[in-house]
C-alpha cells in the first residue's frame, strides 16, 4: 500500500511574499536604535520605548518583528540581542551594518518600486540621486564590501603568499584583510585612478601604507603585468561587458606567475539544481539599480580558462557573494 504523500503547504510562498515587510521593519528597528537601546541592557516595551522614543506599540511591533525573524530573543516580556543582532546591528561588534541597512532602505528599496516596469522593458530603473543620496549609496556599498572582505579573511588562508596584486575592485578591505592576515605580504593596488584617494587614505588608517604600492589605471585596459603570486579581481566582472571581462582576466594572467592563485569574488548565477538566492536576488537587484549584470558562473569558468587559469574551487561566503578560485598555467 502506497503512504499517503504529505499535502503541499503555502508557508513558503507566503514568507517569500511577505518577506519585504520583515526587512522594512528591520531596517526601522536599525534606524529608530532598537538594537543599540538592547545593546546597553535587556529591556521590556517600556524600557525599549523610553530609550528609542518610540511609542509602546511602535517598539512592541518592531521587538515582536525582530524577536519572530530570530534577531532578538524574549523572555518573560524582556528583549535582548541573538548573537549575529549583537556582532552586526549595535556598533559595538567588528562590523556594524547599519550603513548597509540604510542604503538598502534609502535607495535599493525605492528602486525595487520600479521594478515591475525593469521586467517588462528589461531597462534598468531611473537613478535619481543628489549628494546626500550618493553619499549613502556609497556609505552602505562600500560597508557591504567590507562585510564581504571580513567572510573572505575568514575563509581563506592567505599565509602561503608574499605579492599580491589586488586588480580593478572597488573597496580596498579586501587586500588589507589579507595583509592584516598575513604580515609576510605585499600589496599592489591597480585600481581606477578615481580610488586613488580613498585607498591612499584607507590603507593610511589601517596602518599599512608601508607594505603597498598603489598603481592607478582603468580597469577595463590596466596592463599591470608582474609576476605577482596571488591576484584579487573582486567586484569587477558585473560591471563590465563580457568582452572587457575577458581582457581584464588576461591582464591579470599575465601579471601572475605560474601556479599562482586568481581570487575572483562576485555574485554569479549557478547551474545547480537549486540555485543560491543570493546571487538571484543580487542579479535583480544590480540590474534594476544600474543595469549591471550578475553573470552565469559557467561563463565566468570559460573566460578563465581563455586567459589562462584553471579552476580549483568556488567558495560560497555567508551573507556574501561567491569566490572562485583558480590557479594560473
Amino acid at each position: 500500500m502506497t503512504a499517503p504523500s504529505t499535502p503541499a503547504t503555502p508557508d513558503r510562498i507566503v514568507d517569500i511574499a511577505i518577506g519585504y515587510m520583515g526587512a522594512k521593519q528591520l531596517f526601522a528597528a536599525a534606524r529608530t536604535g532598537v538594537f543599540r537601546a538592547l545593546a546597553e541592557e535587556e529591556r521590556d516595551v517600556a524600557g525599549l520605548a523610553s530609550a528609542t522614543g518610540l511609542s509602546e506599540q511602535m517598539a512592541r511591533i518592531l521587538a515582536d518583528a525582530m524577536n519572530g525573524l530570530g534577531l532578538l530573543e524574549r523572555s518573560d516580556g524582556r528583549y535582548r540581542l541573538a548573537p549575529d543582532a549583537a556582532a552586526h546591528l549595535t556598533g559595538e561588534g567588528d562590523l556594524d551594518l547599519h550603513p548597509f541597512l540604510a542604503f538598502l532602505n534609502e535607495i535599493s528599496y525605492g528602486h525595487w518600486l520600479q521594478f515591475d516596469a525593469t521586467v517588462d522593458s528589461t531597462k534598468p530603473g531611473e537613478l535619481d540621486m543628489n549628494e546626500e543620496r550618493w553619499k549613502t549609496f556609497m556609505a552602505g556599498v562600500m560597508r557591504y564590501n567590507a562585510l564581504h572582505a571580513a567572510m573572505l579573511a575568514r575563509s581563506f588562508d592567505f599565509g602561503p603568499y608574499r605579492d599580491l596584486l589586488d586588480l580593478g575592485g572597488l573597496s580596498p578591505d579586501f587586500a588589507i584583510g589579507a595583509l592584516r592576515a598575513n604580515p609576510e605580504l605585499s600589496a599592489r593596488f591597480v585600481y581606477d585612478p578615481a580610488s586613488t584617494e580613498s585607498v591612499t587614505e584607507a590603507l593610511g588608517a589601517a596602518g599599512l601604507a608601508d607594505r603597498v604600492r598603489i598603481d592607478p589605471a582603468p580597469t577595463d585596459t590596466a596592463q599591470p603585468g608582474g609576476d605577482h603570486d596571488l591576484v584579487m579581481v573582486n567586484h569587477v566582472v558585473h560591471r563590465f561587458t563580457a568582452e572587457q571581462n575577458r581582457a581584464i582576466l588576461a591582464a591579470a594572467r599575465a601579471a601572475a606567475r605560474p601556479g599562482a592563485t586568481l581570487l575572483l569574488l562576485d555574485f554569479l548565477l549557478d547551474d545547480d539544481d537549486r540555485q543560491r538566492p543570493i546571487d538571484a536576488l543580487h542579479a535583480g537587484e544590480y540590474f534594476v539599480i544600474d543595469g549591471t549584470v550578475v553573470y552565469p558562473e559557467s561563463e565566468v569558468t570559460a573566460w578563465l580558462e581563455a586567459s589562462g587559469w584553471r579552476r580549483r574551487e568556488v567558495i560560497a561566503l555567508p551573507g556574501s557573494p561567491r569566490v572562485v578560485v583558480a590557479e594560473a598555467v
